[in-house]
């Protein structure tokens, strides 16, 4: 009846072993209480509200959310910060640091918003520059580096 086609057709393929492709709004998810040590790999956004101690390479979006913890290495395409993060990201459009976050390391990305309230102790390159290739040196994006003390609303410019 409904969807009768669609069936036939992902039973078809996975017996071929064709698996359907995540569709683009997918979400990854690692829950409160979840802990992974090693390298995460994915093509479509995660949220983290557990724990990562490792490396994390995504093609989207990265959130952690207000409990989650990264401590390690972040490449992905934008963020946002709502728990703690330490380590080193690279983000090559947008990386949201709310007020909830706590972060410590080393930061490349295209545009930076940092809500009042968090705590943002980094060394930052910012610009097209810093984020295109994660490891600009030019001194064009050199003289973006910013170092924030404790809290982002105690930082003047």
């Amino acid at each position: 009846m409904f969807g009768s086609k669609n069936k036939e057709t992902n039973n078809a393929n996975k017996k071929n072993g064709i698996m359907p492709s995540a569709s683009p709004h997918s979400l990854n998810t690692l829950v409160k209480g979840t802990t992974v040590e090693g390298t995460i790999t994915c093509e479509s956004d995660i949220r983290i509200d557990g724990t990562v101690k490792g490396s994390l390479d995504c093609k989207a979006k990265v959130i952690i959310g207000p409990q989650g913890l990264i401590d390690g290495d972040v490449t992905c395409q934008n963020a946002m910060i709502e728990g703690r993060f330490e380590g080193t990201l690279r983000v090559a459009e947008l990386l949201n640091v709310r007020e909830t976050a706590q972060v410590n390391g080393d930061i490349k990305t295209n545009k930076l918003i940092v809500q009042s309230g968090a705590i943002f102790n980094v060394a930052c390159k910012m610009g097209a520059q810093a984020s295109s290739n994660g490891l600009s040196s030019s001194p064009s994006s050199a003289k973006n580096i910013v170092k924030a003390g404790k809290k982002a609303s105690e930082v003047q410019a």
